[in-house]
This record gives C-alpha cells, structure tokens and sequence, in this order.
C-alpha cells in the first residue's frame, strides 16, 4: 500500500504559480489607472527594470508597455528566486476619447507613469444657439 500525504499548501502554490505567473512566465505588470481632471493616469509597477528596457508603442488606440528584468549573471549560487525575470508586456485598449499624440511618459523610483489627456473633441462645450431675438419680430410678420 502506498502513503501519500496530502499537502494542501503544494496545490495553492502551484494553482498561484499558474494563474500570478512563475520566474519562467512571469504575471502582467500590476498597474493602477485613474482620471484627474481632463488627464488620465496609468501607473505600471517595473521594480529594478532599466529605463532604456521600457518600450512604449500606440498603434490606433491601443497602448503597449515592453520591459525586460535581466537576470543577474555571476559566479554565486541563487538562494531564493521570487522575482520575475525576462521580458513581458501588458496591452490596454484606450477609448477614442484620448489624445494619443499627446501622451506623456515618466519613470521614477520603479513605477512608470503615463498622463493621457482627454481629447479637446471629447471635452464638454456650450453650444450657442441661433435665431430672432425675443423683442424683435420675424420679417414676414412685420408690418
């Protein structure tokens, strides 16, 4: 008869392993998203990536964030390995209602920020209405 102990804790980790990513596929990069004002913020979470690795793409409206965390190389043996390495993206959709040429891009401390602003087309306007004035009669009513 075989004994097989059951390790609840060894089937979270491995079902964590595959739905947060591993070192070999790493999970997307954890981003936060909000508007202020006329100006949407994306902020990526890019912990100990180079800035030269970032590379940021628009094509029609989507948005594409490429980054790379290299692994170190040397003579030392690695005691413990929780942190992606490699290359990954994520992809966001932007509505039409962004002006994509205008986007603005700064990396600081590990986080890399994007200020999209809102489209002057997409913004709220008066419209002003035209006609007679109140006081004076149309022509073909004049006498």
């Amino acid at each position: 008869m075989l004994l097989r102990t059951a390790d609840p804790f060894r089937d979270i980790d491995r079902l964590a392993g595959h739905l947060l990513g591993t070192t070999n596929r790493p999970a997307v990069m954890p981003m936060d998203a909000w508007r202020e004002g006329d100006v949407f913020q994306v902020e990526f979470d890019l912990p100990g990536v180079a800035r030269e690795s970032i590379d940021l793409d628009v094509e029609r409206n989507v948005l594409t964030v490429r980054a790379e965390r290299v692994a170190r190389n040397g003579d030392w043996e690695m005691l413990a390995s929780e942190r992606p390495r490699g290359s990954f993206s994520r992809q966001l959709v932007l509505g039409d209602n962004l002006d994509l040429d205008r986007i603005q891009a700064r990396y600081d401390a590990g986080v890399l920020r994007l200020s999209i602003p809102v489209a002057e087309r997409a913004k709220p306007r008066r419209i002003e209405i035209s006609g007679h004035d109140d006081h004076e009669q149309p022509a073909a009513i004049r006498s």
